[in-house]
């Protein structure tokens, strides 16, 4: 199994059976916690195989007699690129209990929510925001709002169905602004987790009834975490209130090393107390209740020319709850003074921009990413928006670069498991 390549060049992990079952056995729990029969469950996959958190996922419900329905982005919801309009998505269609998320689907899922409360009117959209942050109120507190529901938010439960219980979320971080909206517009109950392709995708994760925010849960059965310092970026495992530090990951869980490559197993992988550990390059907070918090990543954290240190996947999260976008990646260095992204643009919301532009709306998706006024206009709104929603100064970043291309492996901007990769896009930014 490859990596993303997140981080660089993707690298082939050696896993082993003893791996797998490690992980599936841990992801089970959630399904035998949640008071019903795996076989009640349907779930719906649309993520590619070569994302090791859906093959494990999807190998929990061979195992476990959960009913499995096929989709793909392209035609997961109703407003998919795929679809013609007024089609339903597969979501729709299937009425799956739970499903598997990367961040981007949520981000889209929440668009797609907005876009229809906008459709109905500005009324509607200002009731649908403080129904949301009420909510929200309550949920905190551990109440319910079943009034609010039935008045409101089922109508929205529609969008992915109304059976929907559980959104399973991994792989990157989920901005608290969207799971909170989620959370509260679609009834459903998410669930983070922490893991890599050299953990077999699994670490921690959430509990059924686990309401914190911004956490990923604790150890699954058969994994271990640990901190450890990291003086370069001022974290310490006794840091107060809470300790803070690299997070190493062991058990059997943990993949024999990388393929062809020696040197960067021995540098990642150590056998210490007779137990198999590998060192992740992650920065996180334990609470006291034994739950994780991700906060950092060593090589996202880039320092700017004056000094500044900026987490970029923190930056990438906010700027994807922008309705202009549909994703986005950021670019720094010592040698700047000042963040860029490249984004590429949500289409609807783009052609709208255009239309209140005086622009012609109907023009091709490249044509309008070279018309300068549309492009100032869609950077100006994400800036604003980044700066709205708790991004420091030196966070939001001064350029943006409308992309017309989507992200797809034959552009070169895109790995099969559904995340950039930092090299072909910083070199991208530089042309």
């Amino acid at each position: 199994m490859f990596t993303s390549g997140s981080t660089g060049k993707p690298k082939g992990v050696i896993s082993t059976h003893r791996n797998l079952i490690t992980a599936m056995k841990g992801y089970a729990t959630i399904i035998e916690t949640s008071g019903e029969r795996p076989t009640e469950h349907t779930y719906i996959g649309y993520l590619p195989l070569a994302h090791m958190f859906e093959m494990t996922v999807e190998s929990v419900c061979f195992a476990s007699g959960t009913r499995i329905g096929y989709s793909s982005p392209q035609t997961l919801t109703a407003n998919s690129d795929a679809l013609a309009l007024g089609c339903p998505g597969d979501i729709t269609l299937l009425q799956p209990t739970f499903i598997a998320c990367v961040p981007l689907v949520v981000d889209r899922i929440r668009q797609t929510v907005y876009e229809a409360a906008a459709s109905k009117g500005p009324f509607f959209k200002t009731v649908l925001d403080f129904s949301i942050r009420y909510k929200n109120v309550w949920l905190d507190l551990g109440f319910r709002t079943p009034l609010l529901n039935r008045l409101i938010f089922n109508k929205i439960r529609h969008v992915l169905g109304s059976k929907l219980k559980f959104m399973a979320v991994g792989a990157a971080p989920l901005s608290n602004q969207t799971r909170r909206f989620v959370r509260a517009s679609l009834s459903v109950q998410i669930i983070e987790g922490y893991g890599l392709t050299e953990s077999g995708g699994a670490a921690t994760i959430m509990g059924t009834d686990d309401m914190s925010q911004g956490r990923v849960g604790a150890p699954l059965p058969g994994c271990y975490i640990r901190l450890i310092d990291w003086p370069e970026g001022n974290y310490g495992i006794k840091d107060k209130p809470n300790p803070r530090g690299e997070i190493v990951v062991g058990g059997p869980c943990v993949t024999k090393g990388y393929f062809k490559n020696d040197e960067l197993t021995q540098e990642c992988y150590r056998e210490e107390g007779g137990v198999r550990w590998f060192y992740t390059g992650d920065i996180g907070e334990i609470f006291p209740d034994g739950t994780l918090k991700i906060i950092d990543r060593k090589k996202d954290l880039i320092k700017l020319q004056f000094g500044e240190y900026i987490a970029l996947g923190h930056v990438e999260a906010i700027l994807k709850t922008c309705p202009l976008v549909d994703n986005a990646f950021t670019y720094g260095s010592t040698l700047h003074t000042y963040l860029v992204a490249l984004v590429t643009p949500n289409e609807k919301q783009f052609r709208r921009l255009a239309r209140e532009l005086g622009k012609n709306a109907s023009a091709t998706l490249e044509e309008l990413c070279g018309d300068f006024d549309v492009t100032d206009a869609a950077a100006k709104a994400i800036m604003s928006h980044a700066a709205e929603n708790g991004l420091q100064k030196s966070e939001v970043p001064r350029k943006v670069k409308i992309c017309a291309e989507q992200w797809n492996p034959e552009s070169r901007t895109c790995y099969a498991d559904v995340k950039d990769s930092p090299e072909v896009c910083s070199e991208f930014l530089s042309t």
